[in-house]
């Protein structure tokens, strides 16, 4: 058996790692292609049957024939690139698996995938991907029971663990910056108590809801996208709380609300950084959108970023996100020994036999270091997991799909669990 893997860049780490030792096991190969040789080389080092593949994914005949020799591809690539994958995925039928959520251009192939008799599965890996698996396999387990659920709220944060935190942001990056500094630009809307929520892109950060993990401590939330598209799938029409959020250490939150109130995170604003220092670029916005840095916890969190630096940045005409992505890039860099923190919650509330239950499942993964993050095992391993299933005939299902019927969370999530990655759950009565 063949698997090819596209892209070797943060989350592919510890998906590498697992299929070389799944491959020298079971005598199968692995292809991991990416453009940049040198990292390839030193992440598939030490496992002799991965193999690397220089490659540009704009090379159609390069791509073309990698895929041609697999019997499973999984891609790691930028959602937008999943594109060209799944086409020739398609054209020269074989199966798919990505991490992101499925877009309209995926979500066109439908019929064809089915047509073909191939399976494509996306949002597999951690948000989207555990939190689905989880959330369906207590969902259709109350449901089987006789329950009834009346309030579904969902949380997944990628946090820095605590022996690791030591700047006033309490966060680092341990996935892609970009969807850092765009999180929140598309709003929100949610259902809480029966009503309609709609929060705009100004608003997603102020007020903050925290709760209490027992396991890590207080942690603040903000509501993901759109939470109403995902009722239907989770069969949870009768439900009248129904979020889906994102997890940060509440000062986050206090910090971030001051960038989006200050404009930082435009990608329309452009700036010529050729004698604009940092301490300017900060300064202006500041300024001008009349943002006030109002406590000393503030202060402390632009000082970090370079609020008083008046090193010239000097790279030319940039989008003021972009700026804002390099400094976020520097300054939240995991380093050397670093570990990243994944919390995921799921609370539930629901009636069984004229009985209010309150279940709370909990899943805490704390990363190994800078590389083999919590974040690269919590995307990956559910992806290696899958294919591996898939190429033993332990996920028989054609067509398109996201992780949530039986036939895919139960086995993947038992994997996980030998993997360590396991939810807690305690139930209360109301």
């Amino acid at each position: 058996m063949q698997i090819l893997v596209f892209g070797a860049g943060k989350s592919a780490t510890v998906l590498i790692k697992y299929l070389g030792g799944i491959t020298a096991q079971k005598n199968w190969i692995c292809t991991v292609a990416d453009q940049d040789l040198n990292t390839l080389n030193n992440k598939i080092n030490g496992y002799p049957n991965l193999r690397a593949a220089a490659l540009s994914i704009e090379d159609e005949k390069a791509r073309q024939g990698l895929i041609k020799a697999a019997d499973i591809v999984i891609s790691l690539l930028p959602p937008s690139l999943h594109f060209l994958v799944a086409k020739d995925c398609l054209a020269l039928k074989k199966n798919l698996l990505t991490a992101s959520y499925l877009d309209t251009q995926i979500k066109s192939l439908e019929n064809d995938i089915n047509e073909a008799g191939l399976l494509f599965i996306g949002e597999m890996g951690l948000d989207p991907g555990i939190d689905h698996m989880s959330a369906m396999q207590i969902i259709h387990g109350i449901k089987a029971n006789g329950g009834q659920i009346s309030s579904f709220k969902s949380h997944c944060g990628g946090l820095i663990a605590p022996e690791s935190d030591n700047n006033p942001w309490h966060y680092k990056i341990s996935w892609n910056p970009r969807n850092i500094v765009t999180a929140g630009k598309a709003g929100a809307i949610y259902q809480e108590n029966g009503e309609i929520i709609t929060k705009p892109y100004e608003q997603i950060f102020a007020d903050c809801v925290q709760l209490n993990i027992p396991q890590v401590g207080s942690l603040a939330y903000y509501p993901n996208r759109d939470s109403l598209s995902y009722i239907p799938l989770y069969q949870l029409e009768t439900a009248e709380t129904f979020i889906r959020t994102t997890l940060r250490y509440a000062p986050f939150c206090l910090g971030w609300e001051k960038i989006v109130q200050a404009q930082l995170t435009s990608d329309d604003e452009m700036v010529d950084t050729s004698e604009l220092s940092y301490s300017r670029f900060f300064q202006d916005h500041f300024n001008k959108n009349q943002v006030e840095l109002n406590s000393p916890e503030l202060m402390e969190q632009f000082i970090f970023l370079g609020l008083n630096d008046p090193t010239i940045i000097n790279k030319g005409i940039l989008s003021v996100a972009k700026i804002l992505q390099e400094i976020l890039e520097a300054k939240w860099k995991l380093q050397e020994g670093d570990k990243d923190l994944i919390v995921m919650l799921h609370e539930l509330e629901y009636k069984m036999n004229n009985q209010q239950y309150a279940l709370k499942s909990t899943l805490v993964v704390k990363g190994d270091d800078e590389l083999h993050t919590a974040m690269a095992k919590t995307v990956g391993l559910p992806l290696g997991i899958a294919a591996v299933l898939i190429l033993e005939n332990k996920i028989a299902l054609k067509g398109l799909h996201i992780p949530i019927i039986k036939e895919i969370y139960e086995p993947v999530l038992a994997e996980l669990k030998k993997e360590g990655i396991a939810f807690e759950e305690t139930k209360t009565e109301l």
